[in-house]
């Protein structure tokens, strides 16, 4: 008759919860690439409607300091810097699963809704401003 372990012994993490871990890795690999691609998109709109303007015959005003390069260049930053974070996360559940010891930590996530929802202000800012 096969008995349960004691309640105190750490349960091991399951090939299940190790699959879990990786998919949400994968998640955040997919936030990072979408954030990194947003920044390139925004860093090259300027160039967009430069490049638009010269095609159509017209002389389109561009600001004579455009925020979309420094906005676009911290928004790559961010999802790199989520990517890695992302990694070291993925390594340190992996690791609580092995012991048995896996306690959840939502500070990537705060990172990154905090980082989304100021750039989003940022961007409304200077939508409004320029428009």
């Amino acid at each position: 008759m096969k008995h349960p372990p004691p309640a105190n012994t750490p349960k091991k993490g399951s090939a299940s919860d190790h699959l879990a871990n990786e998919r949400t890795l994968l998640a955040w690999v997919r936030t990072g690439v979408g954030i990194m691609a947003f920044g390139f998109v925004v860093v090259k709109f300027s160039l967009f409607v430069r490049e638009l303007s010269l095609a159509l015959g017209t002389k389109t005003p561009l600001p004579q300091f455009g925020y979309s390069g420094p906005t676009g260049i911290v928004l790559v930053a961010a999802g790199a810097i989520s990517l890695i974070l992302a990694l070291a996360r993925y390594r340190q559940t992996a690791r609580q699963l092995d012991e048995g010891s896996f306690r959840n930590s939502p500070l990537l996530l705060y990172f990154t809704v905090g980082f989304v929802v100021a750039a989003g202000g940022l961007l409304i800012l200077y939508l409004l401003k320029t428009t």
